[in-house]
């Protein structure tokens, strides 16, 4: 079946992204790309508190960008930005190369779920939002520049804001 094509149950199959997101770099002229592979599992801490205590912290890597803010790049843009998460959502805008915007321009919160993250402060199913949710342009090509650059610069500010818990969100 196609990637653009639904399945019985009406919904789009699967896409196969890795030859895709190769094929969109080779398009771009890089070289074929060398997927990540770690000798070592993930680090993990483990969540010491009730999250309903808990200052939440937003990473994504949809391209968001607020009004005002300087767009992200389509060539191994390594930047981040730093949205206040009372950011007036019809301010939020995108600019990534590797997925349909369609979606996140019509609610933004496809890919930068800031009013969910709100309503569960709301209902107290989590204490407090960090100050600033933070977003990359995600399908950086230079995964040294991820490892050297991007990641702890991203920590630095998570421990800065003083989070407990962060929640990544991927496009």
């Amino acid at each position: 079946m196609a990637s653009n094509e639904s399945n019985e149950a009406g919904r789009q199959a699967p896409i196969d992204y890795i030859p895709r997101i190769t094929a969109q770099y080779s398009g771009m002229g890089y070289g074929e790309y060398q997927w990540v592979h770690s000798e070592d599992p993930p680090a993990w801490t483990p969540v010491d508190k009730p999250l309903s205590q808990s200052r939440v912290g937003l990473i994504a890597t949809g391209g968001i960008y607020a009004s005002g803010q300087t767009a992200f790049h389509f060539r191994d843009d390594s930047t981040y930005r730093a949205i206040p998460t009372d950011v007036d959502v019809s301010t939020l805008r995108t600019a990534h190369f590797a997925y349909d915007q369609t979606d996140a321009r019509k609610d933004i919160n496809v890919v930068f779920p800031i009013e969910s993250l709100r309503a569960l402060v709301n209902d107290g199913t989590i204490g407090e939002l960090g100050p600033n949710g933070y977003t990359i342009m995600g399908g950086i090509y230079s995964t040294r520049r991820v490892i050297e650059d991007v990641i702890p610069e991203l920590v630095q500010r998570c421990l800065d804001d003083d989070l407990d818990v962060v929640l990544l969100v991927p496009v």
